[in-house]
Formats: structure tokens, C-alpha cells, sequence
């Protein structure tokens, strides 16, 4: 090789790395979505003004929790007036039985993409053998919800990572369940509160956690608006993203003293953020 073609090689290689370099440094959250449960009192009292200051905000995809005694019909009126998208909603584990059906078909027409369990009640989760016979119904729902073209899904608290007859819940839900019919909304929050780590959790199980809640956690464990200085390192998390398999990252703050002013800090920060 000559002088020539030798230069001209580094300086093509050395430009591809920086190219490289500027994309990865631009990796962002293209929407940044809220769960409504953070302002669960202002959906009470005004629905459709609650969804307008949320869109106002810059949010462009909500989740549900609840719909506030608004028809499938009407919630999906309200989301088009304001521009919003509601790919996910939180529904309770009571209704994954009979109420099924009908869950799926609302579903639908508001235009939801996942379903999601948000909990599940102490008196059930204390039964023997409780996380497994979980996971059948999980498996049971998540096969309708496919049929319907719809993805089920589970969201954490802490207790899945407390260990249950030497093992922790969340690991039996991961083994026992089928990945293609239940996925995972991680916590992020309760995760880390717990003691786990999402990281490990996203290299053993790739693919399996499209949605994640995003709270902050301040220097002395409590739930906060999402910024710079909470002691969970969201770069870090987030820089693994397309591992994990997240599509929709929902804020949310559980009991915020001022849940618009929560919400938006928390928009700020994520919508500046890259990784």
C-alpha cells in the first residue's frame, strides 16, 4: 500500500469512527410517555383538560389507569382532540378471567398495543405455589390478548424481588411464563429499590421488557420527579435500550406534591437526555 492510499484509509476510517461516534452520542427518547396515575385526581375532576395540559407539556403517549367512567368510544375521541397516543394500559388482575374479553375489545378500539397487570393482590400472592399458577394465567391471558393483536404484559412493585420459598417471584414469572405471550413493564424504581438491577436483568432476558416506568429516586431512597441527580443512572440504563427491547418509556410519580409540576420536570430532563 502507498503513501496515498495509506492516508486516505486512516481518514476514511477515522471519519466512519466519528460518525460512529456523533450517532451514539444522539441516541434519545423519541416519545416520552406518562402514566396517568400520576394525576389521577385531575383525570377525576377534568378528563379532557387533564389530557390537554399533559399534551401541552410535550408528551406524546400516555397509559391509562383507568378510564374514568369514559366509554372505549369516548376515550379515544378525547386522545385524537389532543394528539395523544395510548399504547398501554394498566388493568387490574381480577378482570383477566371473565372480564377478559371485554377488556381486549376496548382495547382495541382506543387503540392499545399492550394490556398491562399492574399488581397483584398480598391474599393471592400468599397462597402456595402462588407465582406459578400466576404465570398460567398470565400465559392464558397473554394467548387471548395475541389473538386480539394485542401484547400482555406485567409491571413490578419490590415484592417480586423478595424471595419466595428460595426463589424470587420475578424469576419464576421470567422462566414459567411464555416470552412471546407475556413481556414485562419494568419499574425502574421499584426495581432498583429492591436491590435488583435492571442491567442484569436485560442481558439475561433480552427482548422481554418493551415498557419501563421511569421515576426518580433521590439521594435518600425516596420517589421523585426524573433529573440528573437521582441515584439511578438513567444513561446507563437506557443506553442498553434496544437489548432490553424498551419501545415506550412512561414517567410516573406515585404520590407527587404537585403532579403537574412532577410531570413536567420529569419531561424536561428525559426529552434533553441522551445516551
Amino acid at each position: 500500500m502507498d503513501r496515498r492510499t495509506f492516508l486516505g484509509t486512516v481518514t476514511a476510517a477515522t471519519l466512519l469512527a466519528r460518525r460512529f461516534s456523533l450517532a451514539a452520542d444522539e441516541h434519545k427518547i423519541e416519545k416520552v410517555g406518562v402514566q396517568l396515575y400520576s394525576v389521577r385526581d385531575a383525570m377525576k375532576g377534568d378528563f379532557d383538560g387533564t389530557l390537554a395540559e399533559v399534551a401541552n407539556i410535550g408528551y406524546r403517549e400516555v397509559e391509562f389507569a383507568g378510564y374514568f367512567g369514559r366509554s372505549p368510544k369516548e376515550v379515544k375521541a378525547a386522545l385524537d382532540r389532543v394528539g395523544l397516543a395510548a399504547p398501554s394500559t394498566h388493568i387490574p388482575f381480577d378482570q383477566l378471567s371473565d372480564k377478559w374479553p371485554g377488556v381486549l375489545e376496548a382495547a382495541q378500539v382506543i387503540g392499545h398495543s399492550y394490556v398491562v397487570c399492574p399488581s397483584i393482590d398480598e391474599k393471592i400472592r400468599q397462597q402456595p405455589g402462588a407465582w406459578r399458577q400466576i404465570a398460567e394465567t398470565f400465559n392464558r391471558a397473554g394467548e387471548a390478548a395475541h389473538k386480539s393483536g394485542i401484547q400482555f404484559a406485567y409491571h413490578n412493585h419490590t415484592f417480586e424481588f423478595q424471595p419466595v420459598e428460595g426463589k424470587l417471584p420475578y424469576d419464576i414469572l421470567l422462566a414459567e411464563v411464555d416470552p412471546n405471550l407475556v413481556k414485562m413493564e419494568m419499574d425502574l424504581y421499584w426495581a432498583v429499590t429492591a436491590g435488583a438491577d435492571p442491567l442484569a436483568y436485560f442481558n439475561r432476558y433480552p427482548g422481554r421488557f418493551p415498557l419501563v416506568h421511569v421515576k426518580g429516586k433521590d439521594k435518600a431512597g425516596n420517589m421523585t420527579s426524573v433529573a440528573a441527580d437521582n441515584s439511578i443512572d438513567w444513561k446507563a440504563i437506557f443506553a442498553q435500550s434496544d437489548k432490553a427491547g424498551i419501545r415506550h418509556y412512561f414517567v410516573e410519580h406515585d404520590q407527587p406534591k404537585d403532579p403537574f409540576a412532577s410531570i413536567q420536570a420529569s419531561y424536561t430532563y428525559l426529552s434533553q437526555l441522551r445516551f
